[in-house]
């Protein structure tokens, strides 16, 4: 491998894209690279993905003949905040424990849809819990309300109004929402994540005013969303801000969340768990649970609560 000489200055950069074992990294001078990396890539940051959008990366040029920048990635920075979620190791080539879905976030922005996939709250408590694990901000989006009565969806949002998350609702079709939504991204870098059939792309493709990302529809059989963003990539809105649009999921596997500190993590349990009877309590089954009569009083969401359940018991079965 040709290197160009070492006196020249080895530059640093932000990782934009990543698509297999390449990517797209721009130098802090501002200019484009085509990447990779190489056995003696090193990273800071644990046993999870070597590199990620979003990641400030050290490169070394390569001397390619021609008018293309390429470099190799010899050093991952530490990163200050990532969107991540558990693997098992018996499933993919890396081997690693924990995806890094996209690094160094400002806020999470969790898309949902109001129908075509129907909406799921209990995919939104997993990853407010994450939020929460990770002190991101973390903006709530329901997509095609074009499609469904908006009554009953701002029932089900209610609860998380009153606990303090943004709300937002958006029609990408008809374009709904999206002047507030900008508002709210600008000045931060955002990563966008969902079931896959949301409508993130089309959602961010209204947000650019153009079509930047390839969209897809619903399958009508299974009522599952198609894939249509395949890798991650970060954008550079329009007015300031980025976006890091991520491909979309089927499930979300909490990493780094035991049975211990789940109830941490549900924000509104926090006033009431010291009134418990044992500190240790787990809020499922003990006597003089402070949580469970605030639960039978009204005081704390019942559907939030069931979601606190089902993560509890999934907790062993992820492992």
């Amino acid at each position: 491998m040709n290197m160009k000489s070492q006196h020249e200055p080895v530059p640093g950069g932000l990782v934009t894209e990543v698509s297999g074992a390449s990517y797209i990294v721009i130098a802090d001078d501002g200019t484009e690279f085509r990447a990779r990396t190489f056995p003696g890539t090193k990273a800071d940051n644990g046993d999870t993905s070597l590199v990620v959008v979003g990641d400030r990366v050290e490169l070394k040029l390569i001397e390619t003949g021609t008018e293309l920048f390429e470099a190799v990635i010899t050093f991952v920075h530490p990163r200050r905040s990532a969107l991540t979620r558990k693997r098992d190791v018996r499933r993919n080539r890396s081997k690693e424990k924990t995806q890094v879905i996209a690094a160094n976030i400002d806020q999470l922005v969790v898309v949902v849809s109001a129908y075509e996939p129907l909406l799921n709250t209990r995919l939104i408590d997993r990853y407010l819990v994450f939020a929460e694990s990770e002190k991101l901000e973390t903006i709530i989006v329901v997509n095609k309300m074009d499609l469904e009565d908006s009554t009953e969806t701002s029932e089900l949002m209610k609860p998380y109004k009153a606990l303090g998350y943004t709300v937002f609702y958006t029609s990408a079709e008809k374009k709904r929402g999206m002047k507030s939504l900008k508002k709210a991204l600008a000045g931060k870098l955002s990563a966008f994540s969902g079931h896959s059939g949301v409508g993130k792309s089309t959602l961010i493709n209204q947000l650019f005013g153009y079509e930047r990302l390839k969209t897809g529809e619903t399958n009508w059989k299974t009522g599952k969303g198609l894939h249509t963003t395949s890798n991650s990539v970060m954008l550079l809105l329009p007015g300031g801000g980025y976006i890091i649009d991520t491909p979309g999921i089927r499930e979300f596997n909490l990493a780094d969340i035991t049975r211990e500190n789940l109830r941490f993590y549900f924000k509104e349990f926090l006033a009431f768990m010291p009134e418990c009877a044992f500190s240790s309590c787990t809020h499922t089954v003990e006597p003089e649970c402070a949580i469970l009569g605030a639960v039978e009083s009204g005081r704390i969401d019942s559907d939030r609560y069931e979601s606190y359940l089902a993560i509890y018991e999934s907790i062993d079965r992820d492992s």
